[in-house]
C-alpha cells in the first residue's frame, strides 16, 4: 500500500527529504549538508554531481529511518533554491560548476540591460526586476565574457530541474522559474520579447520544456532508484521554485483576504497572493511575479538578500571578540541570548539596514554595492542595542518591500528559523502592522512541493482542497502587534527609506568598479579573461 510522499528540498545551507502521509503529517525527515564555494570576485558556485550524490544520501537516509520506504512512497516531489543557472551539456553531464543566486558576477550586465529600451516591457511581461540573481541575467553576462560556457551547453537548468534531471532522465523546468525569468506571468509560458530584451534570442534553445508539477509526472529512472533506495518507475513531481513552495505550505494561500507570508531565513522572503490581474507593478521595476500552482493565482514577492545572515554576522562577531580574551565561545552558544538581549535594549534608538549579502540588494532596490550599516550610534550604546537594531532592520525590510508592492497586509504568516523569535515576532507585527501567526509545519518548503505530488496522483483533486487540510489547521494562533511599537517604527520607517536611498553613492564609492578582474577586460574573448573564469567555476574545493 502506498501511503507516503517524498518532498525534497535543496536550499542553499541543506538538502532535506521529508516523508509526508497523504494526508499531510509529517513522518520523517532525512538531511545532508549542502556545500557551495564562494570567491573575492563575488562568484558563488555549486557543483551540480556533488549536489545529486547529496541529494540521493538524503533519500537513503529517510529510507533508513521509515520503515519499507520505498514500497510505500507514492510519489516523489522536489523543489529547489532559485534563481543561478546550471548548464547541462551532452549525456546530460555538467558543462560547469553552477553559477548560484548567491553570484554577484552579472552586476556589471545587469546595469546595461536595466538600461535598455526594452527593460520596461520585459518587467511588465515578469513582473520581475533584473538583478544578478537570475539566471538571464547570468546568461547575458556568460554570453558576453565566457560564450564557450554556453557553447558547451544543451540547456539551461535550475538547481530543483537538475535533480529532476537526476530522478527521472527528463530535461525541463517549471511554471514559475520559466515566467519570472524568460516568460510572462499571465500565460506562464516563455515570451520571446522578453528573451530578446535579454540579448539571448540566439541561445533560446538552452531553455527546456515547461511542465506543470500537479497536472504531469515522470517515472523515477533506474539508475535514479539504484542510487537513491527507492522503485523505479515511482511517480515524480517536478515543483515549482522553493520561495512560493515554502509560502503554500505556510499558507500565503488560505482564501484568506489581505493575508501575507514571509519567510524569515538565511534570506528575507516577503509575499502575497493575487490573481494575474490584480498585480501590482511598481515604478521602479523591482520584485518578482511568481506562479503558485493554482489557476491564476501568482505571488508578488519582494526579497532581501539577506535575513537571518544579519544576525548570524552579529553574534559570530561577538563570539570572535569573546573567544580572543582566550575563553572559547561557539556562535550557538550565544542564539539563546537574544531573547534577553533584545528586551534590555531600547526600541528604535538605531537604525539598521541589512544589506550584510555580499551580493548587495535586490529588494525593493537592486544594487549589487548596498552594505549594511549602522545609523545613531552613540558611546552609550552597546552590543544589545546593536542586536536589537539588526531585529529591526529586518522588521523594516519586510516593510520596506510590502511597500513597494502596494501591499497592506491584514494577517501576516510567518515561516523560517526567524519565527520561533519571540522578539522577532513581535518586532515583525509591530513593523508591519498585522497579527502574526506562525505555521506550525516544521518543512514548509517539502511541504509544498508534497502537496502538488499528492493532485497530480489524485489524492486530492484541487491543490485548494489540499491546502485545507495541509496547512490551515497547522497556523498558529494571532499575535498580535504592540501599538507603542507601531507608533515608535511609524517615526523611524521614512528615515530608514530616506538613509537607504541617500547612501547610494556612498556604496557605489566603497565598492568601486565590479569586484571580478575578467568583469573589466575589454576584449571578451581575451585568453586570461576566460581562464580565471574557467578556473573559478570548475574549482572542486567547497565549503559551507
Amino acid at each position: 500500500m502506498t501511503d507516503i510522499i517524498i518532498g525534497i528540498d535543496a536550499g542553499t545551507s541543506v538538502i532535506k527529504a521529508v516523508a509526508f502521509d497523504l494526508r499531510g503529517r509529517q513522518l520523517g525527515t532525512s538531511s545532508v549538508l549542502n556545500h557551495y564555494l564562494s570567491g573575492a570576485d563575488g562568484s558563488a558556485c555549486q557543483s551540480l554531481d556533488q549536489t545529486w550524490t547529496d541529494c540521493a544520501t538524503a533519500l537513503c537516509g529517510l529510507g533508513e529511518k521509515i520503515p519499507d520506504l520505498a514500497a510505500r512512497t507514492a510519489a516523489v516531489a522536489v523543489t529547489a533554491q532559485g534563481d543561478g543557472t546550471w548548464l547541462v551539456g551532452a549525456g546530460n553531464c555538467p558543462v560547469s560548476n553552477a553559477w548560484l543566486w548567491l553570484d554577484a558576477r552579472a552586476a556589471p550586465t545587469v546595469q546595461d540591460l536595466a538600461a535598455g529600451a526594452l527593460n520596461r516591457a520585459r518587467f511588465e511581461a515578469t513582473g520581475t526586476g533584473l538583478n544578478t540573481c537570475q539566471q538571464g541575467t547570468q546568461m547575458a553576462h556568460m554570453d558576453r565574457y565566457a560564450p564557450h560556457l554556453l557553447d558547451g551547453a544543451e540547456v539551461a537548468l535550475h538547481c530543483k530541474d537538475w535533480l529532476y534531471l537526476c530522478l527521472t532522465g527528463e530535461r525541463a523546468t517549471d511554471p514559475s522559474e520559466a515566467s519570472f525569468t524568460f516568460g510572462n506571468f499571465r500565460t506562464r509560458q516563455y515570451d520571446d520579447l522578453v528573451i530578446e530584451a535579454l540579448g539571448l534570442t540566439h541561445r533560446r534553445h538552452l531553455l527546456p520544456k515547461i511542465i506543470d508539477g500537479t497536472q504531469i509526472t515522470h517515472p523515477l529512472s533506474a539508475e535514479a532508484a539504484a542510487q537513491t533506495g527507492l522503485l523505479g518507475g515511482t511517480p515524480v513531481s517536478l515543483g515549482y521554485v522553493d520561495m512560493v513552495m515554502t509560502a503554500l505550505g505556510a499558507g500565503v494561500h488560505t482564501g484568506t483576504a489581505g493575508a501575507a507570508c514571509s519567510t524569515i531565513g538565511s534570506t528575507g522572503v516577503h509575499m502575497q497572493a493575487k490573481r494575474s490581474g490584480d498585480v501590482h507593478l511598481n515604478a521602479e521595476g523591482t520584485g518578482y511575479v511568481i506562479a503558485l500552482p493554482v489557476p491564476d493565482v501568482v505571488t508578488q514577492v519582494q526579497t532581501n538578500m539577506a535575513a537571518t545572515l544579519n544576525i548570524d554576522w552579529a553574534l559570530r562577531l561577538a563570539a570572535d571578540l569573546m573567544s580572543d580574551t582566550g575563553k572559547p565561545v561557539d556562535y550557538s552558544d550565544l542564539v539563546g541570548r537574544i531573547e534577553g538581549w533584545v528586551s534590555r535594549a531600547k526600541p528604535g534608538a538605531i537604525m539598521y539596514h541589512p544589506y550584510i549579502s555580499e551580493a548587495g540588494e535586490r529588494g525593493p532596490f537592486v544594487n549589487a554595492n548596498a552594505r549594511a550599516g549602522f545609523t545613531g550610534l552613540a558611546a552609550h550604546h552597546r552590543f544589545p542595542d546593536m542586536l536589537r537594531a539588526v531585529i529591526e532592520g529586518l522588521g523594516m525590510a519586510a516593510r520596506d518591500c510590502y511597500a513597494a508592492m502596494d501591499a497592506d497586509p491584514t494577517e501576516l504568516r510567518i515561516t523560517g528559523g526567524a519565527a520561533r523569535s519571540n522578539a522577532l515576532r513581535q518586532i515583525l507585527a509591530s513593523c508591519i502592522k498585522a497579527p502574526v501567526r506562525v505555521s506550525q509545519r516544521e518543512e514548509a518548503g517539502a511541504a509544498g512541493c508534497a502537496m502538488m505530488a499528492a493532485v497530480a496522483i489524485g489524492a486530492y483533486d484541487t491543490m485548494d482542497d489540499c491546502i485545507a487540510e495541509w496547512v490551515t489547521p497547522l497556523l498558529g494562533q494571532a499575535e498580535q502587534p504592540d501599538p507603542e511599537l507601531s507608533r515608535i517604527y511609524d517615526q523611524v520607517f521614512p528615515a530608514y527609506v530616506s538613509a537607504r536611498q541617500s547612501l547610494r553613492p556612498v556604496w557605489d564609492t566603497l565598492q568601486g568598479d565590479p569586484r571580478a578582474p575578467w568583469v573589466n577586460a575589454t576584449d571578451p574573448k581575451d585568453e586570461h579573461t576566460e581562464m580565471t573564469l574557467d578556473a573559478t567555476l570548475l574549482s572542486e574545493r567547497s565549503e559551507p
